[in-house]
């Protein structure tokens, strides 16, 4: 008989060295300047962790600021890069179970890397160039920025001031961590302090505090993180304010975008900031929070033999002013030339807004705002900027009017999505058509003329108060691929909910009745059908009661016991 002990000793067992560190973290990379080799890899930790030689290259160039930058002190940031096809690997039972519950905003990248780099730059006269220049890179496929941004400013400073053991230490630590299961208290022991987190499910309300009282952490907690992903909207965007809706539009139909800003900190944080503008809806479209000409993807992104690709991109390299002309959508945020940020607030309401043409753009001007020919579809909701005007004239916080952002770019999101649910929805086969003795019914296809149709007149325009053309952007958005992914995921979950219930149905049925009236072949076809559902539950992650599968187990028992002899025995080795 297995004892309690033994089961918790197999579960010990089962879990593997560096098993629960990949479970947050791919690797940490330190990356340092060598007067022969330029940015170079010094060296990656966990030490068993093998890069490509296109991602350790990327990550060399992209650790370190542009030399325009003029970063001195200590700088964070963000960059996204490919997968190389090597260092992908399939989804394991505990990123299933990690990813079940999650917001789909915050699953896990399978193509992509996050780094998240803390850079230091000081005068160091003991050194030939008279700096000390050098990163910590957190490589994550997690796109969790504030807490990624935290663990890498606990981690860092300590490494630049102790050496190689801290960072051991550190990932020795992480190892430790539990899975990033979605709802749940988690506490992390990290470099002798304990951090709690909670990360979002999809039932969470928009807003919520992400560790409550009642979860009887927050009291006790040293270090409590807010949110794992919140981007600081107003800050990031406080340049562009009286373009949110553009951008809003630019970003929900996948057009290729280009912000210029003067450092890495500013262009990262405007790009996540557009692509969680979005939010719920997840950017299936590519971005690149920093971005610079040593990137692998450099030709692809910058040739003007074809339409730039949709992809959002974030610079500090002047030279792209020039390079990018030609794309049809650019963001710039201050002096490109400078250190700081260069942003203004101008009235949102007033002439100083207007959107700049792509075709004036100069290499060298340097004004912050839009630079477009695209004509918005919608109207900019004046009374939300008006509202948000009067807070920046009565100095609210700029947290409160972060929070005022997100909430209108959340409900401006939301009265797009509810009636693309609304027509996914009539097109579910009813439950009664659901019959278990034949196969599951199919979803109807998605025919966008009566999408239309039923726009025009249930809308988003009876839960927004924002106007304009909202069928125009739907034809517009259904081209895009953030419609093509999201109708595909939807799509699938529909298609396993048909498939649950179908399951359900066949295992009320009374298949032993049915057997009597059907030849032999009929019935084994039957058992072999119930054995291939059955699998199909674990193979496809089908959400199916247990008790549902127990009866169908039941029913194959029952039928293959009434079968002959010989016939039986061929079922049982099958």
């Amino acid at each position: 008989m297995e004892t309690a002990e033994n089961t918790d000793t197999k579960e010990v067992l089962s879990v593997l060295p560096w098993d629960q560190f990949s479970e947050w973290m791919h690797c940490v990379c330190v990356v340092t300047f060598d007067l022969e080799l330029g940015q170079a890899l010094e060296f990656i930790y966990p030490n068993h962790i093998e890069l490509s030689e296109s991602e350790r290259s990327n990550i060399c160039y992209l650790a370190f600021p542009d030399s325009n930058s003029g970063c001195m002190g200590d700088t964070q940031y963000c960059f996204r890069i490919r997968k190389g096809r090597s260092t992908r690997r399939k989804l394991t039972e505990s990123d299933y179970l990690c990813s079940k519950d999650c917001p789909v905003t915050l699953l896990k990248d399978d193509t992509h890397y996050y780094g998240y780099v803390y850079f230091r730059q000081v005068r160091d006269k003991t050194l030939k160039r008279g700096y000390f220049q050098k990163s910590v890179v957190l490589l994550s496929s997690l796109p969790y920025f504030n807490f990624f941004k935290d663990i890498a400013d606990i981690i860092a400073p300590e490494y630049f001031d102790n050496g190689e053991p801290c960072l051991e230490a550190a990932c020795h630590d992480i190892d430790q961590w539990p899975s990033p299961v979605p709802g749940k208290p988690l506490t992390l022991p990290l470099m002798g302090m304990i951090l709690h987190v909670r990360i979002p499910t999809k039932q969470d309300k928009p807003g919520r505090k992400l560790i409550e009282a009642s979860d009887n952490v927050a009291s006790l907690a040293p270090f409590t993180l807010s949110s794992i992903n919140r981007i600081d909207l107003f800050e990031s965007l406080q340049g562009v304010l009286p373009h949110i809706h553009l951008l809003w539009e630019l970003v929900l139909l996948g057009e290729p975008l280009v912000v210029m800003a003067p450092s890495p900190t500013v262009c990262a944080s405007t790009v996540l900031a557009l692509v969680s503008s979005i939010s719920p809806l997840r950017c299936y479209c590519d971005y690149r929070p920093f971005f610079t000409i040593h990137d692998s993807e450099f030709k692809e992104y910058t040739t003007k033999t074809q339409a730039p690709p949709r992809v959002i991109l974030g610079v500090t390299n002047p030279f792209f002013a020039k390079t990018f002309q030609h794309w049809p959508h650019i963001v710039r945020i201050g002096d490109m030339g400078l250190g700081n940020s260069g942003g203004s607030n101008p009235s949102l309401l007033s002439n100083d807004s207007k959107l700049k043409k792509t075709s004036k753009l100069k290499a060298l001007d340097s004004k912050t705002g839009v630079y477009t020919k695209y004509k918005p579809f919608l109207k900019k909701d004046k009374l939300f900027l008006k509202t948000f005007a009067k807070g920046l004239a009565g100095k609210r916080p700029g947290t409160a009017q972060s929070t005022l952002l997100e909430r209108h770019f959340l409900e401006l999101t939301q009265s797009f999505i509810i009636p693309l649910e609304r027509y996914l929805a009539s097109l579910m086969p009813l439950q009664k058509c659901i019959s278990p003795l034949r196969a599951p019914p199919s979803l109807k296809p998605f025919r966008p003329e009566e999408f239309f149709q039923m726009v025009e007149n249930n809308g988003p325009q009876l839960t927004s108060g924002t106007k304009g053309d909202w069928v125009g952007l739907y034809k517009r958005f259904i081209q895009s691929p953030n419609f093509e992914q999201w109708f595909l995921r939807r799509r699938s979950e529909i298609e396993a909910k048909i498939m649950s219930l179908h399951l359900v149905a066949l295992s009320e049925t009374d298949l032993e009745s049915w057997c009597y009236e059907k030849s032999e072949v009929e019935i084994v076809d039957m058992v072999l059908r119930l054995r291939q559902k059955i699998s199909m539950v674990t193979s496809h992650r089908l959400e199916v009661p247990a008790a549902t599968l127990e009866r169908l187990n039941n029913q194959i028992t029952s039928i293959t016991d009434s079968l002959p002899p010989d016939l039986r025995g061929i079922l049982i080795k099958a």
